[in-house]
């Protein structure tokens, strides 16, 4: 079932956490942060939406690295529920599609539920300052195959986040599949 993220809560602090990584390090989002900002998005592996767009994710978190923009991916599902989002699957996930940015496992959910993440893929985008600018979509192709010319609304958006610190105003939720809660960690 797709669910769709709520609008951009301007200048929200993100909240800061460390997180295994499958790399086997431990990951501090605070340190991913670059002079340009930060996307936090969290994905899964099994996702049709995350499926369809992973490789254009890759590209914008390389391309973005080149504006000073930090780039960091979560996986909060249920493991136990959905076997295809466990932490070893991640790692394979990751090499399939040659992931360059943090690829980090939530396993508690907590992160999640404090960023309030509601579906994969949902896009965080902040500044420097870790002040939430941007919650929306990669692009408008949705999981589905990207046409030429097609508006890149994440990447344009950090690009000026990178720039002025300020997201623009005009924002398109992401859509995806619903975050897979632990029974009774869904959030009310």
């Amino acid at each position: 079932m797709a669910a769709v993220p709520p609008v951009c809560e301007f200048d929200w602090k993100g909240i800061d956490a460390i997180l295994p990584g499958i790399d086997g390090n431990e990951h501090q989002l605070s340190e991913l942060v670059g002079p340009g900002g930060l996307v936090v998005a969290f994905i899964c592996n099994h996702c049709p939406y995350v499926k369809g767009v992973i490789d254009r994710i890759v590209r914008d978190a390389g391309d973005l690295r080149e504006h000073g923009v930090g780039f960091v991916a979560i996986n909060a599902n249920d493991a136990d529920a959905y076997p295809e989002d466990s932490f070893d699957n991640m790692k394979v996930f990751a090499r399939n599609h040659r992931i360059n940015f943090p690829y980090l496992h939530d396993a508690d959910q907590s992160i999640a539920r404090a960023y309030g993440a509601a579906c994969t893929p949902d896009f965080f985008g902040f500044n420097a300052d870790m002040k939430l600018q941007y919650r929306g979509r990669l692009d408008a192709s949705r999981k589905y195959e990207v046409a030429d010319g097609l508006r890149r609304d994440l990447y344009e958006a950090m690009v000026e986040i990178a720039r002025n610190g300020q997201g623009p105003r005009d924002q398109v939720a992401s859509i995806g599949c619903s975050i897979k809660w632990k029974d009774g960690n869904a959030p009310a």
